[in-house]
């Protein structure tokens, strides 16, 4: 074929520089497709072979909508395609998965029904996607459209859409399927075979009562109505957790029927929901009373898809977002900001520029067994008795490294609090922990130092702590430190990380104390250092 620019050349007519790029962009795109179509034509068979998995689909259309974009696929999204490979093969019929932003989700539900109208032959199925946002789920379905009409797709499976329905909110193709978007607001009405929800809830009204029991109300009231057929129609959940009343919240504790698929970001050894119940190992779906699936990992703080998310972006992530919005978001396992222990609303008038002239001060460090553990940090709470007797929160030093920089951290952090701000620290059972409490008394020359067992568990230590926070009776300076504190402090005790309150349990215990277990103070006085501003906030 002559390409424009050649019959342009050919009678002589000017052709601007500009115009020229265009023209040789546009045939090099032309003779790219070309290509690809006979590679597609030459390899039709094997192709269709590999989209006998929606894995493998994915994989061969993924450049059609991302040509840009590289395909990262690890074991997280295998077992998102092999949930949904089962819904079509009716082994499931209400599936339930909570997973990090950021896993595809809407993008897995655009694959999933191309590949089940394409490579599995059922052009018939008739789909109804919904999410809390209309440009959203519009948007998904003018890419499920682009897909289904290229021309890979309809070389490997010829599938005309219909000329008298043919629009970005509902479009049907000629096999008597056909794929409708509609926002979760608005669920009365159109049935399907398939019912995708993808987000439910907006972040920024999850936590609106009134915005959230509407959006539950629709889901109980209005979803289930949505399947052409109660007994084989299937309804497929995928969402971040925002709330414990969420969708999918709501949808466990109605126990009626739903596979869950959860996917925390860090793998937790130990889980704790937010009404204290305890569950251990990774997560394993069922089906038809067999075991389905089980969460590869073992080791507490693995990754989930560090193909995607390496460890210094997770870490990166946890700053931004917080504690609260990384344990739901992220973790799938939310409690409500004023839930727990602790309640937000105890804090709200509690704030001050600085102590009360004549506190008396004291440091307690809770110390990370090890990093390998990524949830857990060291943590030191500096609190204060104040002359009318409450209690103020003046500063926290936290870190997240072990050894040489632990042991650097407490000892800047004893030089910038000065010598009249006791230190306090946990001794672990057995000689080892002796042998450490020693150490550290030993580096701290200078300051008045105490290291003692703790007794109880964590959720005891910290319930006279709570007690004069709930009468009001605690202050917190104000700090760049003190939105993170106050997250962990509502999460309680169903996070995973609970440094900040145990420091804050054992520097409490230390201010009604009479005397410490171990008290050593060394005759000389060590000088209050000028540390720089950067080391400052490394501290903090």
């Amino acid at each position: 074929m002559t390409s424009t620019a050649s019959k342009l050349s050919s009678v002589n007519l000017p052709v601007p520089p500009a115009t020229m790029l265009r023209l040789i962009r546009l045939e090099k795109a032309r003779r790219e497709k070309a290509a690809e179509l006979e590679r597609v034509a030459q390899d039709a068979e094997a192709i269709r072979a590999r989209c006998a998995t929606l894995e493998g689909f994915i994989k061969e259309f993924w450049s059609v909508l991302e040509p840009k974009r590289e395909l990262k696929f690890g074991w997280a999204l295998r077992a998102m395609c092999r949930h949904l490979e089962a819904v079509t093969e009716g082994r499931i019929q209400f599936l339930l998965m909570t997973v990090p932003p950021g896993m595809m989700k809407s993008l897995l539900m655009v694959f999933w029904t191309a590949w089940e109208w394409g490579a599995c032959g059922r052009p018939d199925m008739q789909v109804l996607a919904t999410s809390y946002s209309q440009p959203n789920v519009l948007r998904d379905n003018l890419k499920l459209r682009r897909l289904v009409e290229s021309e890979k797709f309809q070389f490997l499976w010829p599938l005309k859409l219909r000329d008298d329905q043919n629009a970005k909110g509902k479009f049907e193709n000629t096999g008597n399927g056909f794929s409708e978007a509609r926002p979760f607001s608005s669920m009365t009405g159109g049935r399907g075979d398939r019912v995708k929800v993808d987000d439910p809830h907006s972040t920024e009204t999850a936590e609106s009562d009134a915005e959230r029991q509407t959006t539950i109300r629709i889901f109980r009231e209005g979803i289930s109505d949505r399947l052409n057929d109660v007994t084989t129609s299937a309804i497929v959940i995928i969402m971040q957790r925002l709330h414990t009343q969420d969708v999918a919240g709501v949808a466990l504790d109605l126990d009626i029927g739903f596979v869950h698929l959860s996917l925390p970001m860090e793998f937790e050894v130990e889980r704790v929901s937010p009404n204290g119940r305890r569950t251990g190992g990774p997560c394993r779906t069922y089906v038809n009373g067999d075991l389905f699936f089980e969460d590869p990992r073992t080791q507490d703080g693995e990754l989930l898809f560090p193909e995607r998310f390496p460890r210094d972006e997770v870490e990166r992530l946890k700053k931004s977002k917080g504690s609260y919005a990384w344990a739901g978001q992220y973790q799938q396992r939310p409690a409500p900001r004023d839930g727990g222990m602790f309640k937000r609303e105890w804090f709200s008038d509690r704030f001050v520029d600085e102590a009360q002239r004549g506190t008396v001060w004291v440091r307690h460090w809770d110390l990370a067994a090890s990093t390998r553990n990524t949830s857990a940090r060291t943590a030191g709470v500096k609190m204060g008795k104040q002359p009318d007797g409450s209690f103020v929160i003046g500063h926290i030093a936290k870190t997240r490294s072990e050894g040489h920089a632990v042991r650097q951290l407490i000892q800047m952090t004893a030089e910038i609090d000065g010598t009249g701000v006791r230190i306090s620290l946990p001794q672990d059972p057995g000689q080892a922990g002796k042998v450490q409490a020693q150490d550290y008394i030993k580096q701290l020359a200078g300051f008045t130092v105490s290291a003692q067992p703790e007794s109880g568990d964590k959720v005891t230590r910290a319930e006279p702590f709570a007690s004069q926070c709930e009468g009001g009776n605690v202050y917190i300076v104000r700090g760049s430190w003190n939105e993170d504190y106050i997250d962990e402090l509502c999460l309680f005790p169903g996070s995973s990380i609970k440094d900040q309150v145990d420091a804050s349990s054992g520097a409490f215990g230390r201010l009604l104390e009479a005397r410490a277990a171990v008290n050593v103070t060394l005759p000389r006085e060590r000088p209050k250092l000028n540390l720089s501003r950067q080391t400052q906030n490394w501290m903090g």
